[in-house]
């Protein structure tokens, strides 16, 4: 009876090791899949365009909320359809000569992830746009399906407030706030 109790307890970490492993993982985002979409109003017209993710890697913990890692989006990739318009906003708002990359670095989050399916979980961090980082928090969907995982957000940012130039010019008005559509497809792993 010893020897049996004392080969399950030297056999107990080989169990639970599987158990750890899928708990702390590393989230690599393909950025050919993601997509980022804008939506700013304005008093006679309405921009819809794109960026382009340039890079994203996220670790997380199942439990605890323990969350690092960033995602990179390339200022200098807006894409409204205007290339007049387009080529302002690089320039006069963003500033992409100086400040090529936007970026949103994940510290915490509240919520469960599920193994599998559906979740929603609030995730905080910095978001640094013309070089200055400001803390957010964001609601975030996952889905996930075998390695795959997907995440959706949408959030609005105060540009204005946020140091960056009014693009506004005599009667043509625009929204001080602009409205962000994040989706991130990529593979789950272990994190080493």
């Amino acid at each position: 009876m010893k020897i049996i109790a004392k080969s399950l307890f030297l056999a107990l970490p080989l169990f639970l090791v599987p158990c750890a492993f899928g708990q702390h993982q590393t989230f690599t985002v393909n950025p050919c899949a993601s997509a980022v979409a804008f939506s700013l109003g304005g008093n006679t017209h309405h921009v819809d365009g794109t960026f382009h993710v340039q890079s994203g890697a996220v670790e997380f913990e199942r439990s605890g909320g323990k969350i690092s890692g960033s995602v990179v989006v390339a200022a200098g990739s807006g894409d409204s359809g205007d290339q007049g318009r387009d080529k302002k906003m690089k320039s006069d708002v963003l500033d992409v000569a100086h400040y090529a990359e936007v970026s949103f670095v994940p510290q915490s989050y509240q919520g469960a992830i599920a193994a599998s399916g559906d979740s929603t979980v609030q995730v905080t961090g910095n978001f640094t746009l013309h070089g200055a980082a400001h803390e957010i928090t964001v609601p975030m969907q996952l889905h996930i399906e075998g390695t795959s995982l997907t995440a959706k957000t949408h959030f609005t940012v105060p540009y204005v407030q946020w140091g960056l130039k009014d693009p506004s010019i005599f009667i043509l008005k625009v929204a001080k706030e602009v409205g962000i559509d994040l989706t991130l497809v990529g593979n789950l792993s272990a994190a080493n």
